[in-house]
C-alpha cells in the first residue's frame, strides 16, 4: 500500500499541477488557436483571435495566470486495477493540494457555499474539489486531470431528454441551439463537449469529459467522429465567431462522449469549455515517481 509520504507528495504534486492548469496552455489548443488565427477571414474576429495570443504570450512571459477566473476545481481520477492506493487518502490529497495552491500561490477563491454565499477562500467547500472516479484494467498507476471551469462556459451548460423519435437529427439541432444560444458568453472560440445516452446524470458527466481529451482528437467509434465533424461545421457555419461578434471560428472542436441509454430515452447534454481549455494532468507510477503535463 501507498505510504503516508506518497500521499503528502501527491498533494504537492496536486497542487502544482492546479497552478500549471491555471498558467500553462495545453499545446493541442495553442496549436487550435494559431490554426483559427490564420484561417479566420473576419477582421474582427481575426483581431480578437490575435489578441488572445497575446494574452497567452504575457502569461507565458510574466508567470502569469492566463484568465483570472480560476474556476471550480474539477479532477478526473483514474485508479489502475493493481495500484496499491486509497481512494479516501486519494480525495484528502486532492483536497488538501487545491487548499494549498489557492492560499500559497495565492489565487483567486471562487468557491462559495450555495445559500449564504460565504467563501472560505480555499477554492473547496462542501463536496468540491468536484471528483470524478474510473478504475481502469490492467494498470498500477494513478493519474489525475484537473480541469478548472470558469464560470462563463460553465454557465452555458445544457440538458434536454429527446424522444427516440428525434433521433440525430434532434441532437445535432439541440448542440447547434445550444451553442449559438449561448452567443459570446462562454468566450468563443469554444470546444463544445456533448454528451449522448446513459442516465441523466451519466449524460451531463460524459458531456463534462469531453472537454479533457485534446483539441480536435476524433471520437474512436467512426459513426460517433463523423457526428463531431458534421457538428463542429454547423457550429462554424453559423457565423457567431470569436467572441460571438462573428466569423468562421466559434469552436475549436466538437468531441461526443456516448453511452447506451434505455429504449424510450434520447438524452443529451452540452457543456461547452471557454478558449483557455485549461488542464493539468498528474500521473503516479507503482514506483512513486510523479509526471507532471497536459
Amino acid at each position: 500500500m501507498w505510504s503516508r509520504d506518497r500521499y503528502k507528495q501527491m498533494a504537492e504534486a496536486v497542487a502544482m499541477l492546479y497552478v500549471k492548469a491555471l498558467k500553462d496552455m495545453p499545446p493541442d489548443v495553442r496549436i487550435a488557436l494559431q490554426n483559427a488565427e490564420q484561417g479566420e477571414t473576419a477582421p474582427i474576429g481575426k483581431t480578437i483571435l490575435g489578441t488572445i495570443r497575446k494574452n497567452i504570450g504575457a502569461a507565458d512571459r510574466e508567470n502569469l495566470l492566463i484568465c483570472q477566473d480560476t474556476g471550480t476545481p474539477v479532477y478526473f481520477v483514474q485508479v489502475g486495477e493493481y495500484a496499491e492506493a486509497n481512494p479516501v487518502a486519494i480525495e484528502r490529497a486532492i483536497r488538501q493540494g487545491t487548499e494549498r495552491a489557492t492560499t500559497s500561490h495565492p489565487l483567486r477563491s471562487s468557491v462559495v457555499s450555495p445559500i449564504t454565499r460565504k467563501n472560505p477562500q480555499t477554492n473547496t467547500g462542501y463536496r468540491v474539489p468536484v471528483i470524478h472516479w474510473d478504475f481502469v484494467e490492467d494498470r498500477d498507476d494513478v493519474e489525475v486531470v484537473v480541469v478548472p471551469k470558469g464560470s462563463g462556459s460553465e454557465n452555458m451548460t445544457y440538458f434536454r431528454m429527446l424522444l427516440p423519435a428525434d433521433g440525430v437529427l434532434g441532437i445535432k439541432r439541440f448542440v447547434l441551439e445550444s451553442v449559438v444560444g449561448s452567443g459570446g458568453n462562454p468566450c468563443p472560440p469554444v470546444i463544445v463537449g456533448v454528451g449522448i445516452g446513459g442516465s441523466s446524470d451519466l449524460c451531463m458527466l460524459l458531456a463534462k469529459k469531453a472537454i479533457i481529451r485534446p483539441c480536435g482528437e476524433r471520437n474512436p467509434d467512426p459513426e460517433v467522429a463523423g457526428l463531431e465533424a458534421d457538428l463542429l461545421q454547423a457550429i462554424n457555419a453559423s457565423g457567431l465567431g470569436p467572441m460571438g461578434l462573428g466569423g468562421i471560428n466559434t469552436a475549436l472542436a466538437v468531441h461526443v462522449e456516448h453511452a447506451a441509454t434505455h429504449i424510450s430515452q434520447n438524452p443529451v447534454a452540452v457543456n461547452i469549455q471557454c478558449w483557455a481549455a485549461r488542464r493539468g494532468r498528474l500521473t503516479i507510477r507503482s514506483t512513486g515517481d510523479l509526471a507532471i503535463g497536459f
